[in-house]
């Protein structure tokens, strides 16, 4: 095989760029005796990739570790929580469940329960006629918010004429210049 086609194809091997064929037209080239000595460490690496595989396990390999496990099985057993680490959770825990325990003791000290809501009117007429008052208090304080609102609305509208205005004498005015 021509060595420039051969290099052509390393470079393309090299990328990552061969495919199955080509591949195989460099390992059958590199386990000739005609190899340039440019290439001879290419070749030395193609020639291990074949050694490595022709090797495999042997017969004797499942034996051998079949045997070494149950060497093992005898050994030492390691717990993986000790008593120490489960105390100091367990006293985490406990020390977590009484703050919450007091806080709401406190709490209930602060704010103690609110007496049962009872009617204050007996006559429902009477009642009606307070809730309507009320009623009609909190209406007049909407109706004076509205008209407060109103004013606000024509000073925004104002504000925008003058804006509007004041832009178009700055146009008029950049036109002059």
């Amino acid at each position: 095989m021509d060595s420039k086609h051969i290099e052509q194809l390393l470079e393309k091997y090299w990328n990552c760029e061969t495919s199955l064929e080509e591949e195989q037209q460099l390992r059958d080239f590199f386990k000739g005796t005609a190899i340039p000595d440019s290439l001879n460490e290419t070749a030395s690496l193609f020639r291990f990739f074949e050694a490595e595989k022709k090797k495999s396990l042997g017969d004797s390999f499942d034996t051998a570790v079949t045997k070494e496990l149950k060497k093992r099985q005898g050994g030492k057993i390691i717990n993986m929580v000790s008593w120490v680490q489960m105390a100091r959770i367990a006293a985490g825990v406990l020390v977590v469940v009484a703050a919450t325990y007091f806080i709401r003791q406190e709490v209930r000290r602060a704010y103690p329960e609110e007496k049962v809501v009872t009617d204050t009117y007996t006559d429902p007429q009477l009642a009606f006629e307070e809730t309507k008052k009320a009623l009609m208090m909190i209406g007049k304080g909407f109706g004076k918010a509205k008209s407060e609102a109103g004013k606000i609305k024509m000073f925004n509208e104002a504000e925008k004429k003058i804006q509007g205005k004041e832009t178009g004498a700055e146009k008029e005015e950049s036109a002059n210049i």
